[in-house]
């Protein structure tokens, strides 16, 4: 996962998407853990998603990912089932060997806030993760609570804006909600990194359009963050929970942001759903716009190894910021050079 920069080579970000991992097994848990919304969590795992989410397949995921060139990784949330402390110590175990925490940034999903668990037991363990800036001006930081999101963390060319839309919800309902402060805050973030010219991506875990007959799986507050968006700027938003993948676009002033959304990264197909894949976006700037190349790799249909599934490029509009020169160095842990 070095760098690599020919004589000819023009400087690149490579950023690796994925989501939704489930990481199984369930750990041991004594019943009145499972006296709660936990228990239809218990009941689905063990009648039906445990056939589906399986870690030999996410182990397949890691290793091809492994092979590529790429700076940073990120994952949209999802890493446990029903939020037993135990899943999440098993989550951070799982994070470290993706890479250091300065190379991968995680969002909580709404299975990592299945009921209420205190934060010293649940997301703080996954804090280096989520490490950023929260406030314009403000020294990055670890996150202290629930309610500390939105987070941005400045990586070259590119600013990573951590959202989180989960808390407990409801039985049988895995809709999720920024919030208002949220969404105010997130709007400063937006803005102070496109007045500095940065390629801004948002990373949200709940797919930022209407619910329509699936409400209860939906973000609410669907319109605000699309409000914010198209007020503020972004250059891409990325979000997992779906377990298909989808391409979507925001209307802004400047041109549509475009939206994508990946399957979980542990899946094998049942139904409709679509089997693990992963992204790697290659962005560069250009004399007039950025440039976004999307890599998709996917699990084959053997089960047994991921390929390369499909391509696609796409030209962002500038923002009206600064817009800085991105070079690695030569021994820049991570720093991913495509050529010409």
């Amino acid at each position: 996962m070095t760098g690599r920069k020919g004589s000819n080579a023009v400087t690149a970000f490579v950023l690796a998407h994925l989501s939704d991992p489930h990481l199984g097994p369930l750990p041991q848990a004594e019943w009145p853990a499972l006296l709660n919304k936990r228990l239809s969590g218990f009941l689905s795992w063990t009648q039906n998603r445990i056939r589906i989410h399986r870690r030999d397949v996410l182990d397949l995921l890691t290793a091809d990912l492994a092979r590529q060139n790429w700076d940073h990784a990120v994952v949209t949330g999802d890493l446990v089932n029903i939020s037993l402390p135990a899943e999440f110590t098993a989550a951070a175990e799982w994070l470290s060997t993706l890479g250091p925490a300065d190379r991968v940034t995680v969002i909580p999903g709404n299975h990592d806030a299945y009921v209420d668990v205190p934060w010293q037991e649940s997301l703080s363990l996954w804090a280096p993760y989520m490490r950023g800036q929260r406030q314009p001006g403000e020294d990055d930081r670890l996150p202290r609570s629930h309610d500390d999101f939105p987070f941005t963390r400045r990586l070259g060319p590119v600013a990573l804006i951590g959202t989180t839309t989960a808390l407990p919800m409801p039985l049988f309902v895995a809709a999720g909600r920024l919030g208002a402060k949220q969404c105010e805050r997130l709007a400063g973030q937006l803005r102070t990194a496109g007045a500095d010219g940065l390629f801004r991506i948002v990373l949200i875990h709940h797919p930022p359009f209407g619910g329509g007959a699936y409400k209860r799986k939906s973000l609410l507050d669907a319109k605000a963050f699309q409000e914010v968006i198209a007020e503020a700027g972004a250059e891409l938003v990325l979000h997992g929970h779906t377990h298909v993948s989808g391409l979507g676009r925001i209307a802004t002033a400047v041109g549509p942001v475009p939206v994508f959304g990946v399957p979980s990264a542990s899946a094998v197909r049942a139904g409709h759903k679509d089997p693990a894949r992963y992204h790697l976006y290659t962005i560069r700037k250009e004399p007039d716009s950025w440039s976004l190349d999307v890599e998709i790799r996917g699990l084959n249909a053997a089960a047994d190894g991921f390929e390369r599934q499909g391509r696609m490029s796409m030209a962002i509009p500038l923002t009206s910021g600064p817009q800085k020169a991105y070079s690695p160095s030569a021994d820049q842990p991570g720093a991913a050079a495509a050529t010409a």
